[in-house]
């Protein structure tokens, strides 16, 4: 597919450009520490922003690491230092490169240049878009499946709580059934009696 040259440059636009400098920054940062963990590499990485704000990492110590970096500098013949130089600048250009790329596709798939597209290229990019669709789309129904399993073992759960309480209620409505009642009290009949103070009747 024939990708158009996007050109390196200054961004104009203060706000576009702090952020694109906090993104850039924080996964240049993360590529830092990540190099130094898993190839146990000596890595010390220097960050000024715009404003003059530092931003460092150092795997062991900036200041050593720089130290070290001088003295291994002054130790280099200019060929050697030639060489390098030639390296650095090969390995900027083909990460440049891999930019370029990495923006024309973002560009192209949420639909920005596509005048100058052939038919068989619009054909290939909406061959991806479905591909990514139907990625979606699965990762979608599955999580769907997953939440359905879940909410299903919930209500499982539930009802066998519900069924022990309901349980448990008729046994004690069971128990109230069965036990004895407590007696009525017994009546206090009043008897009505005459009180006489003097000697018997004859």
């Amino acid at each position: 597919m024939a990708r158009g040259k996007t050109q390196l440059k200054r961004i104009e636009n203060a706000t576009s450009r702090q952020v694109t400098f906090s993104k850039r920054r924080s996964g240049l940062l993360k590529k830092a520490f990540e190099l130094s963990v898993l190839c146990d590499a000596e890595v010390a990485l220097i960050v000024f922003s715009p404003k003059g704000k530092l931003y460092e990492f150092s795997s062991s110590s900036a200041t050593s690491t720089i130290q070290r970096y001088q003295k291994n500098i002054k130790n280099l013949c200019p060929s050697r230092r030639m060489e390098q130089a030639q390296h650095f600048e090969e390995e900027v250009a083909i990460l440049r490169k891999k930019i370029e790329i990495l923006e024309e596709t973002r560009r192209r798939f949420l639909g920005d240049g596509l005048d100058s597209s052939s038919v068989d290229e619009l054909q290939q990019i909406e061959n991806r878009l479905e591909k990514s669709l139907s990625i979606i789309r699965s990762r979608k129904s599955l999580l769907f499946r997953e939440r359905m399993d879940q909410l299903k073992e919930e209500e499982k759960i539930l009802r066998k709580e519900n069924a022990e309480l309901r349980g448990k209620y008729e046994e004690q409505q069971l128990e109230l059934s069965i036990s004895p009642q407590p007696l009525p009290l017994r009546q206090v009949k009043e008897v009505e009696t005459q009180l006489f103070i003097g000697p018997p009747k004859s």
